[in-house]
């Protein structure tokens, strides 16, 4: 980033805490580097706290904080963990951008709301991946990384035994078995934390690429005997199966299922409807006191059948967590990252002091999702 310079662009972030998110898209070292490129911050009022951060630590790094309605009328640009709400939207003015990550796969009508309110939306969603320079801009990649470790501590949590081999007077305890479905950002942090906790772990992916991967971390590569050499999407996510492809993978993995204790499934398609990796069928063939833990579970489904968002416990004694809240019970951390991800977007749309969307680069076109008009006029007493 720049040297420090006068600030002409005024960043703002609202509290968007509740009951299952504990997350901010602001922290105060983010503040401090803000400065550097010229955009000071607004905050709303007790917005880090959940992430354990305080007013105090907020304007001890030079932001401002306020009411919400203030944060609203004076910030040329929001970020958000998720994206501002219909009552947000209606309280924002022409030409003041948004970034977040928007939904633009799946809600067409959202995007045509912001356009409507004349607002600029930055969908993180469409970051490409693989281009270099966006990489401290990917969302989904730091977010799925902590949702990966939470997922496995979560498992370990619900698992009514020991991870690890114990050996007591009392008798020699197995290791748990531990089966990881989507080797991607959180598919391999789940393996590795629930190595480094003493489970034997197996892991599957379409992707060929993958069981280097997997096998890197010291876990095996599940062997389905079948082949879907053309795994690779674009992206850097795997692509969508066939019908055909995906009946074959669920009868195989609900065929292998059966021989493990914990199964961690985090194989998202971003925007989209996951696909099913454990059929019910492979679920009741789990043993009781079994844990699957589904990081893909939303409206739109989950990758196993019949997972929904909370806990249950089916009549064979499964015990089924659908759990996509999993970054926001790591919110410190996760707000680390998040906001830097926001804040590079936000710096990268800054050019001769001000934002602009000339869409001169890849990134811009990708990323700009609603609206094309230039930065909000200049504010006058």
């Amino acid at each position: 980033m720049a040297q420090n310079q006068e600030a002409t662009v005024v960043f703002g972030v609202v509290n968007e805490t509740s009951e299952t998110e504990s997350r901010v898209a602001l922290t105060p070292d983010i503040v401090t580097r803000l400065k550097r490129s010229a955009v000071s911050c607004i905050i709303e009022s007790g917005a880090g706290i959940a992430a354990e951060y305080t007013d105090e630590d907020y304007e001890k790094a030079g932001a401002k904080v306020a009411d919400r309605a203030t944060v609203l009328a004076e910030a040329d640009a929001l970020g958000f963990v998720d994206r501002p709400s219909a009552e947000i939207v209606a309280s924002l003015k022409p030409g003041q951008w948004v970034i977040g990550m928007l939904g633009s796969f799946t809600d067409a009508d959202y995007i045509t709301a912001l356009e409507q309110a004349g607002l600029v939306g930055i969908g993180i969603e469409k970051l490409p991946r693989k281009l270099s320079s966006a990489q401290s801009m990917d969302e989904m990649t730091s977010q799925n990384s902590v949702m990966g470790y939470k997922a496995a501590i979560a498992a370990a949590d619900a698992y009514g035994s020991f991870l690890p081999m114990m050996t007591t007077a009392a008798g020699t305890i197995r290791p748990a078995k531990a089966l990881v479905l989507g080797a991607g950002i959180a598919g391999l942090q789940a393996i590795g934390t629930l190595r480094r906790l003493g489970a034997v772990v197996t892991a599957y992916d379409v992707r060929p690429a993958s069981q280097g991967e997997v096998e890197s971390l010291g876990a095996k590569f599940l062997d389905l005997g079948l082949d879907f050499s053309k795994g690779q999407g674009e992206g850097g996510y795997a692509r969508a199966l066939t019908a055909e492809e995906q009946a074959q993978q669920q009868a195989a993995v609900d065929e292998k299922a059966a021989g493990f204790d914990i199964i961690i499934t985090t194989a998202k398609v971003p925007g989209r409807k996951p696909p099913v990796l454990l059929t019910a069928a492979g679920v009741n063939g789990l043993h009781r006191g079994a844990v699957v833990v589904d990081c893909a579970a939303s409206e739109l489904g989950g990758n196993v059948e019949g997972s929904a968002v909370g806990e249950q416990v089916t009549e064979g004694g499964v015990k089924l967590i659908g759990a996509p809240y999993l970054a926001s019970g790591v919110a410190t951390t996760a707000s680390n990252l998040l906001s830097r991800n926001v804040a590079d977007i936000l710096v990268h749309f800054i050019r001769d002091g001000k934002l602009s969307q000339d869409l001169s680069e890849e990134l811009d076109n990708a990323l700009v999702v609603a609206g094309r008009a230039e930065a909000p006029a200049e504010k006058t007493e």
